[in-house]
């Protein structure tokens, strides 16, 4: 079946208190997506984010960001007050998320929310989340850090660094109430985050997440489960996580974050693993797992190295990985990211899991890319096409940005033309291609340029920022793609 969708972050939805959130704005762009005959939305992760404000750096694998917590439904609930929040300021600019002021306002408000809750509505608020395996390591993590002024659990006290039994229990009695806490936010984010979903669903449209295939040092992953990580007997990485020098950085790409313990997690059958897929399907229908290449082999930069040039590729944990998660959770909806250079080993991979891959249009004509097989003719059905993803510039500013002769290649290859409008016409090639699904970033929809942009990688500052407008998404638009889609017989059946 050809289907369509929208790449949409949650931070991005508009809203009138500093970013996105899973209240009536989410709800309209599920509207929009069903006006527009569009069968998915995608999303970025959904965690809560740490410094730097990238949902691919969370404090948790399986807690949800309780900035997307929308603040009017809590009113709706009875749980706030209009005035309690309403007045804040929660930045300057509707089109940029100001993280600065999100911070300093709104775990306050989520604060006066908490308290109100009574028991009785603990349970209304699908109290099963109390059995989560994950949450009462995640609420004292967050409670720690609190204590600790937000530093670092590789800086705490060795007594709660290293998790011995007595001062864990001691820390446990000590901040009940502020575990308390951080386990009421995420129960208030999971049930606005499951009547969102059920809208969804409801109205055909189908969630894609997105899993990071790396976690944070500085998270609640890597501190309740040291064994799982290669780390050294203080707790800190021997190697670190990231990619080689290419064309878009001759540094290479420098993540930062701990490697896995493959061996270790062979031993007890991908434990962990298993857990955190089977917790991002509670989330979505269908999961997009990033960096694929990393489940073949990984880059494995020496810690304390300010660059990626010296790191060395190591063997991972290969096609016996995806068959131990089937064995344990059944077939699942999965996309491969296989993005980037791919050797015969990486193909292979891709083909033993049946997943399909990306093909990300703007890679097809860009020089700089040392990747292969983007142009639509070279496209089967087994895929999923995109013009550009979070990690891309819009098609606009791909256009203004990328070298001359790759451009006007891009024109000649896809007829592109300025009365149609450059990112109509590569989106409909995309559209028009063999793929099975479609996604077009919403920034390419409304023509935007670099401005629209989500994340340049390699760069600290100023990303994850844009927001779309009340308005953005108007019946006009929805019309428009709507017939696009007939034309390239991707509506919904």
């Amino acid at each position: 079946m050809r289907k369509a969708g929208i790449l949409m972050p949650i931070s991005s939805l508009p809203s009138p208190y500093g970013i996105g959130t899973l209240g009536a704005a989410a709800r309209e762009f599920v509207d929009f997506l069903v006006r527009g005959g569009q069968s998915c939305w995608q999303i970025l992760p959904v965690g809560p984010t740490s410094y730097g404000d990238s949902p691919y750096q969370s404090f948790s694998s399986f807690a949800g960001n309780p900035y997307f917590i929308d603040l009017d439904t809590l009113a709706e609930w009875g749980f706030l007050e209009p005035e309690e929040y309403q007045s804040l300021n929660w930045g300057s600019d509707p089109e940029r998320v100001d993280y600065e002021a999100l911070y300093r306002n709104r775990f306050a408000v989520l604060r006066l929310a908490c308290s109100r809750l009574k028991r009785g509505d603990l349970f209304q608020l699908r109290g099963v989340l109390w059995k989560a395996d994950w949450l009462e390591d995640y609420a004292l993590f967050m409670a720690l850090k609190d204590r600790y002024d937000g530093a670092p659990w590789l800086e705490w006290p060795e007594e709660l660094r290293l998790r011995r039994p007595a001062a864990l229990e001691r820390a446990r009695k000590e901040l009940a109430g502020e575990i308390d806490f951080w386990t009421r936010v995420q129960l208030l984010f999971f049930c606005q985050w499951w009547s969102l979903k059920e809208y969804a669903n409801e109205k055909g449209v189908s969630i894609i997440g997105d899993l990071p295939i790396y976690v944070s040092i500085d998270s609640a992953d890597v501190w309740a489960n040291p064994e799982q990580f290669q780390l050294d007997a203080g707790g800190r990485p021997t190697e670190v996580a990231g990619c080689p020098p290419d064309g878009f950085a001759a540094d290479g790409q420098l993540w930062g974050n701990p490697l896995f313990d493959w061996e270790a997690m062979k031993a007890d059958g991908y434990r962990w693993w298993i857990r955190r897929i089977a917790a991002q399907f509670q989330l979505y229908d269908t999961l997009r797992i990033d960096h694929f290449r990393g489940f073949d082999e990984y880059y494995a930069i020496p810690a304390g190295d300010a660059t990626a040039r010296n790191g060395h590729w190591r063997p991972g944990p290969g096609i016996g990985f995806f068959r131990a998660v089937e064995a344990a959770l059944g077939p699942r909806d999965i996309i491969a990211e296989d993005l980037g250079f791919l050797t015969p080993s990486v193909r292979k991979l891709l083909e033993e899991t049946g997943y399909p891959g990306m093909k990300v249009l703007e890679f097809a004509f860009d020089s700089r890319d040392t990747g292969g097989g983007y142009l639509p003719h070279c496209y089967t059905p087994h895929c999923v096409a995109y013009t550009g993803t979070h990690d891309n510039d819009t098609i606009l500013g791909w256009m203004a940005s990328a070298p001359a002769e790759d451009v006007e290649l891009a024109k000649a290859y896809l007829r592109l033309n300025e009365q149609e409008g450059y990112h109509w016409g590569m989106m409909r090639s995309a559209w028009a291609s063999a793929a099975d699904l479609a996604v077009m970033q919403l920034q390419d929809l409304l023509g935007l340029g670099s401005e629209g942009r989500i994340n340049t990688p390699s760069t600290l500052g100023g990303n994850w920022r844009w927001r779309a407008l009340p308005g953005d998404c108007s019946p006009e638009l929805a019309d428009r793609l709507h017939r696009e889609m007939e034309i390239y017989q991707r509506l919904p059946e």
